[in-house]
């Protein structure tokens, strides 16, 4: 199993911290397509996986 550096990501810090940043823009645009940002929100529970949709904005193309 692939482990993923997701959770203590430096560049998802500073989007949580100031999401307007270039650094938390480029974050933000980047797991839009990222192949280890989908691996590791797919490993995740439902539950976890739905606060992180909620967090994030984000669409996720399997509720669709």
């Amino acid at each position: 199993m692939t482990t993923h550096n997701c959770e203590t990501c430096r560049f998802r810090a500073t989007y949580d911290r100031a999401p307007a940043s270039f650094v938390g823009r480029l974050w933000r645009w980047h797991i839009g397509w990222c192949p280890g940002w989908n691996g590791y929100i797919n490993s995740l529970p439902e539950e976890k996986r739905a606060a992180l949709d909620a967090a994030y904005g984000l669409k996720r193309k399997d509720k669709m």
